[in-house]
């Protein structure tokens, strides 16, 4: 179970309570069903069906318990508060080698680095935090420090 609060952005909870219904009210009921209907029959065949769907089931069940504590201990921040310092939830333009790349800062559960998503854990999220506009910032990462210069924060 986690101790800290986690920080999300609303979109993210939605989304994360969302998926949290779908499993509970639509994936796990018609697994139910085809575990009854497996369990029913009487051919031996059917043993390993069973089983199988029995252990998805437990996969289920445990993405469940872990979205629900994840949604329990999240705490919703609300971005956009013009001030010009990167926060959660927040969109930060980076210049590095002369290139424009933008990023905006998220949860965990919400990353998505292929979509400019990326966590506050990050070497580069935590890197960013609390900066403002015109600061620049080195990110260590597995190649060496890369150097970027906060553009804009929206």
């Amino acid at each position: 179970m986690m101790n800290d609060k986690a920080w999300i952005t609303a979109e993210g909870y939605e989304k994360l309570q969302a998926q949290l219904e779908t499993l509970r009210t639509v994936k796990r009921p018609a697994m139910l069903a085809n575990l009854q209907e497996v369990s029913s029959s009487a051919d031996w065949r059917e043993d390993s069906q069973r089983i199988q769907l029995e252990n998805e089931l437990a996969v289920l069940d445990a993405e469940i318990r872990r979205l629900e504590e994840l949604l329990a201990q999240s705490e919703i921040v609300e971005a956009g508060n013009n001030d010009a310092i990167v926060d959660i939830g927040e969109t930060v333009v980076l210049q590095t080698d002369g290139e424009i790349e933008t990023y905006t800062i998220v949860s965990p559960a919400e990353s998505d680095p292929d979509a400019g998503r990326i966590s506050y854990e990050s070497p580069l999220g935590s890197s960013l935090l609390h900066h403002k506009v015109g600061d620049e910032v080195d990110v260590t990462v597995p190649m060496g420090v890369i150097h970027f210069l906060i553009v804009a924060v929206r």
